[in-house]
């Protein structure tokens, strides 16, 4: 069976995803058959140019119109626009796959994991990252114990493209539109993987304990081709102190001020026997200190054959790039709708990073520790 896929949003998801499915049958013969449907936005115009750029046969300017007519609905919205069309295409029985950070509020999330649950269908919250071969590598070394007792886990999420206080406003730096800005931006991503690799209880376990400080350089920014300006409501960076259910100890920051930082998120995690680091901006590399070697990390190209998603790419050594993690997303998120089954990051996972995000947040208002549930 082809499954139908209607998308909201064109712009830089869009682009992504749409990508994502054009590769699909070329690298991932296994994978359902997708027909690109419908594509959703506003702007009628701009929506006809963008279908005919990305593939999709038909367009609609309200996405009530779709979510029962398709097989699969990906919101890939602006974040205040997360729930209401995610939560009524569940309620329709139409498995959905919804941007991150799954929602602008803690409440919002919580309402769209209920309506998830409630809807028996497959869903997912689009954390590409933990679909990069070189965490899927890690991730397997971590399972096998290979760094022993976890001690301390770093995230970071550093970009600079807000360093000029004459860089134009944008949606993401509104509260109403996005909830937070750095904040559940960039940090939803460190927050998931930092789960997703270490919140196995034989590991870190769960974040049982933080403290959150957010901070915005620049309070109002030209709004673009006019002469007024418009306030900043959100943060452009934060920072966290965690402590895990194990122990361990926890650090993470974001920021958009980062001076020569393009899209450098990095994680790392020491350990009684061993640690790792890993860049995005070197992607296809993961440097491993092993136990008993004392003579720096060691830089594993991950791209053999046996490594995760690499024998649907190249030959070994010929590197894959940021685009790539989506192919690998909706190839198991599509996978999970054509058997039915369940796929992760599902729509407890989003919510499950939007209750730290959230703590975060109460621990800056409230200039102490938060304890988490």
């Amino acid at each position: 069976m082809t499954l139908e896929v209607g998308v909201l949003g064109y712009r830089f998801m869009g682009k992504a995803h749409a990508n994502a499915l054009a590769r699909l049958p070329m690298f991932f013969p296994d994978a359902p058959d997708v027909e690109r449907s419908v594509l959703v936005g506003r702007d009628e115009e701009a929506l006809g140019e963008a279908a005919d750029r990305l593939g999709f046969a038909e367009i609609a300017t309200d996405w009530r119109d779709v979510v029962d007519d398709v097989d699969v609905f990906y919101n890939l919205g602006p974040n205040h626009v997360h729930a209401e069309p995610s939560i009524g295409a569940l309620e329709a029985g139409t498995p959905v796959f919804c941007e991150k950070p799954l929602a602008p509020t803690l409440e919002e999330a919580e309402e769209m994991a209920d309506a998830a649950r409630e809807s028996g269908v497959p869903h997912g919250c689009a954390f590409n990252y933990r679909f990069v071969p070189a965490i899927r590598y890690a991730k397997r070394l971590l399972e096998d114990g290979e760094l022993g007792e976890i001690r301390h886990v770093r995230g970071r999420y550093l970009q600079d493209w807000l360093v000029d206080p004459e860089a134009p406003w944008a949606w993401r730096l509104d509260e109403d539109m996005a909830g937070s800005g750095v904040l559940g931006d960039l940090g939803a991503h460190t927050v998931d993987l930092v789960r997703f690799l270490v919140g196995d209880d034989d590991l870190a376990g769960d974040v049982e304990r933080l403290s959150g400080h957010l901070r915005t350089f620049v309070d109002e920014r030209p709004v673009e081709g006019g002469d007024e300006t418009r306030p900043v409501t959100v943060d452009d960076a934060y920072s966290a102190q965690l402590e895990f259910e194990n122990g361990a100890m926890g650090t993470l920051e974001a920021s958009r001020f980062a001076t020569g930082h393009k899209n450098d998120h990095t994680i790392e995690i020491h350990g009684s026997d061993g640690s790792l680091r890993f860049s995005l901006e070197r992607l296809n590399e993961l440097e491993l200190l092993r136990k008993d070697e004392n003579r720096g990390y060691e830089t594993i190209l991950v791209t053999d054959e046996d490594d995760p998603y690499v024998d649907h790419w190249w030959p070994p050594g010929h590197v894959i790039g940021w685009e790539h993690t989506f192919v690998h997303e909706n190839y198991e998120f599509l996978s999970a709708v054509d058997e039915g089954g369940a796929f992760a990051p599902s729509f407890e996972d989003g919510l499950a990073a939007q209750r730290v995000l959230a703590a975060i947040e109460d621990s800056d208002e409230r200039g102490e520790w938060i304890a988490l549930e």
